[in-house]
């Protein structure tokens, strides 16, 4: 990194106004953070970055293209290295930024092409900030789903069948076990998931 980037003076702001950054996800974060959900978002490896400051608001992006896929604000812009199994990061020393999420848009990403990213994290003009933010708009209406597994499993008592069961939840995961989900009180609604997106479970209907 460059002397006048790595010391290039953050956008102006009125005294007392939090601060507006686009935090850039590693390679292979963005499907780790949509298969599980997170109530926050932990970074490290930052050393030698431009670093926010808690309650600094935050475009959360994933690359290729560049994409907002969550808002959030900054719950601490340092401290001690913790390992993430989920940042491919991990391994490297250095100071952690910790971002809680404020609103989540993983499922429909908005375009951010206009945004000129300087590394993992880039300081932004606020109105640039809000007129990102605005594109997301507000927030679905919350309802109740119906969220089940269905794993068939051989074993001698149903102790020993639901033990199993937590076993192969524990050892597959998100990432190979489909889950089903309905609408409460409307299960012929039921789509299966796999990987975070919705998944043809019915071998029919591939013919």
């Amino acid at each position: 990194m460059s002397t006048d980037t790595a010391y290039r003076a953050e956008p102006t702001r009125p005294a007392g106004e939090p601060g507006a950054w686009a935090v850039l996800l590693p390679s292979g974060r963005y499907e780790a953070e949509r298969l599980v959900h997170h109530d926050t978002l932990e970074l490290t490896g930052l050393d030698g970055a431009a670093r926010p400051r808690r309650g600094d608001e935050v475009a959360v992006l994933a690359d290729a293209p560049p994409r907002l896929v969550a808002l959030g604000r900054v719950v601490t812009g340092g401290g001690q290295h913790r390992e993430d199994p989920d940042d491919p990061q991990t391994d490297r020393f250095g100071g952690t930024l910790v971002v809680a999420y404020t609103r989540r848009v993983f499922d429909e990403p908005v375009p951010a092409d206009a945004l000129a990213l300087d590394g993992p994290v880039t300081a932004l003009d606020p109105a640039a900030f809000r007129a990102l933010a605005d594109q997301v708009g507000p927030p679905a209406h919350r309802r109740s789903w119906l969220v089940s597994l269905d794993l068939p499993i051989e074993a001698d008592s149903p102790a020993e069948a639901v033990r199993l069961f937590w076993a192969y939840v524990q050892e597959l995961g998100p990432r190979e076990l489909p889950a089903f989900v309905s609408p409460s009180g409307d299960e012929l609604a039921m789509q299966a998931f796999v990987l975070g997106a919705q998944a043809n479970q019915d071998p029919e209907e591939e013919d």
